[in-house]
C-alpha cells in the first residue's frame, strides 16, 4: 500500500510515491524540495482535523435556572483545549462543584455572584462579577455562581486546558450536590459513619436535592452578596477596563500570580469596522482558543509549509482553535469583531508578522531582497507600508 501526494519543486509539480512502511521514498534529484514523511503526515493529519468556527453543540444541561452549554470537536480534543458556556436567569444557581480543567471564564453578558473555596481551606470567598470581566478557576477548586439580577440572563464563556481532563476535548464536572452529586454514590451507611449522623438524616443529606446541576432558587434563599471581604485581586480582573482604546489587552503571569499556577493567560481584542489584524503566531508552543463574542469578519490560518488550513467566516457565539506555531489574521466585517481568547501558557510570547515589532521590520534590506526576490525599492516601500499596528480598508 502506498501514499500518493503531489510535491513542489524549484522546476516542476510531480507526483511522488511513498510507501507507508518506509520512512522515506521518493526520486533524489537537485533541486527539489525535500519533505520528510512525518511532516507530509502531519499535514494531511492536521487538514484532517476541522478547525471550522462552531457553536456551542452540546446541551450538557438546561432547566428553569438556565443551562450549561459545551463544544465538542476533533480540534477541542486535538489540542487539548476546552470550552463550555454558562447561562444562568435571573435566581438561577449552579450547584457547587469542581472540574478537572483549569479554565478562565469571561462575562458577555449581566452580573454573577461566585463563591470560592480552595482545596481545604475553610474560608470561602464571595466575588460579583460584571460583563467584562475575566475570572480565573484552577481545576479541583470548588466554586458555585449565582445570578440575583431581576431581568437579565448573566452569561459566562469559559475556555481552558483539558491535558487532565477524563476526556481531553471537554471539562468535565463533579457536583457535590443534587442528582449528579458525589453524595449520590456513597451508601447510607458510609455516609452515615463519615458524618456521624443517624441513617435518616444520611438519606435526607445525600436525597434531597433532586435538581441535576442548575435551579432556580426561590426569594426565601438569601445567597451571601458581600465581597468586600473577598480576595477578588487574585481571580478576577477587567479585561473591558483594560482594553480602552487599545486593540488588545491581554493578562499574563506577570499581572496574576495565579495564571501561573493554571497555565493559562487571556486577551480581549476588538477590531474596528473593516479594520485587519495580524498575522501572529505562537513561539512558546502555546495553543490558542478564541471565542467571537460580536461582530462578524474572516479569518485565514496558516500552517505547515504555507498550507492555508482555514478560511472562513466568523460571527457571534463561535469558538475556534489555533494550534501552535500556525499564523493566524483576521479581518473584521461592517459590525467590527471582538474576541476573547486563552493561551495555553502564563507567560506566552506572541510572534508579530505585521507592524512594527515584526520580523519585516527588523530583517535587513539586502536579506528582504534576497529571500522576496524583489528589487531594494520593493522592500523599502513594503517596511515603510508595514508601519502600523491594524489597518482600516
Amino acid at each position: 500500500m502506498s501514499l500518493i501526494t503531489p510535491i513542489l519543486t524549484t522546476n516542476t509539480y510531480t507526483s511522488m510515491i511513498i510507501p507507508t512502511n518506509s520512512c522515506c521514498f521518493f526520486p533524489i534529484k537537485r533541486n527539489y524540495f525535500f519533505i520528510s514523511l512525518q511532516i507530509l503526515l502531519y499535514i494531511i493529519a492536521i487538514n484532517g482535523v476541522e478547525l471550522a468556527p462552531q457553536m456551542a453543540d452540546t446541551t450538557l444541561f438546561e432547566g428553569e435556572g438556565g443551562g450549561y452549554y459545551a463544544w465538542t470537536s476533533p480540534a477541542l480534543a486535538e489540542w487539548r483545549l476546552g470550552a463550555g458556556k454558562l447561562v444562568l436567569q435571573p435566581r438561577g444557581f449552579a450547584m457547587p462543584h469542581y472540574s478537572d480543567s483549569a479554565k478562565i471564564g469571561y462575562v458577555i453578558q449581566g452580573t454573577c455572584t461566585v463563591g470560592v473555596v480552595s482545596p481545604n481551606s475553610p474560608n470561602e470567598n464571595i466575588l460579583i462579577i460584571k460583563k467584562g470581566d475575566a475570572m480565573l478557576v484552577p481545576m479541583g477548586t470548588l466554586s458555585w455562581w449565582f445570578n440575583g439580577g431581576d431581568h437579565l440572563d448573566a452569561i459566562i464563556v469559559f475556555l481552558g486546558e483539558t491535558s487532565q481532563s477524563y476526556n481531553p476535548g471537554q471539562i468535565e464536572y463533579f457536583a457535590l450536590t443534587g442528582a449528579i452529586g458525589f453524595l449520590q454514590g456513597f451508601s447510607s451507611e458510609f455516609i452515615t459513619k463519615i458524618y456521624n449522623i443517624s441513617e435518616q438524616d444520611s438519606i435526607k443529606l445525600a436525597k434531597s436535592q433532586t435538581n441535576g446541576f442548575i435551579l432556580k432558587l426561590d426569594d426565601q434563599i438569601r445567597i451571601p452578596d458581600d465581597d468586600s471581604n473577598s480576595n477578588k485581586e487574585k481571580y478576577v480582573f477587567s479585561l473591558d477596563n483594560l482594553i480602552s482604546s487599545n486593540v488588545n489587552a491581554e493578562i499574563t503571569a506577570d499581572d496574576f500570580p495565579l495564571l501561573e499556577k493554571i497555565g493559562l493567560s487571556a486577551s480581549l481584542m476588538r477590531l474596528e469596522p473593516n479594520s485587519a489584524l495580524g498575522p501572529s503566531y505562537s513561539t512558546d508552543a502555546s495553543n490558542r482558543i478564541f471565542y467571537v463574542i460580536k461582530g462578524s469578519g474572516t479569518i485565514q490560518i496558516v500552517g505547515l509549509n504555507g498550507t492555508q488550513i482555514l478560511d472562513a467566516k466568523l460571527q457571534q457565539d463561535q469558538l475556534f482553535v489555533v494550534p501552535k506555531f500556525f499564523a493566524i489574521a483576521q479581518l473584521a466585517g461592517d459590525e467590527g469583531l471582538e474576541f476573547f481568547s486563552v493561551i495555553t501558557s502564563s507567560r506566552p510570547v506572541i510572534g508579530q508578522l505585521f507592524g512594527n515589532l515584526s520580523a519585516w521590520n527588523a530583517l535587513s534590506s539586502s536579506v528582504l531582497q534576497a529571500s522576496l526576490n524583489v528589487d531594494s525599492h520593493f522592500v523599502e516601500f513594503f517596511k515603510s507600508n508595514n508601519g502600523g499596528d491594524n489597518h482600516n480598508f
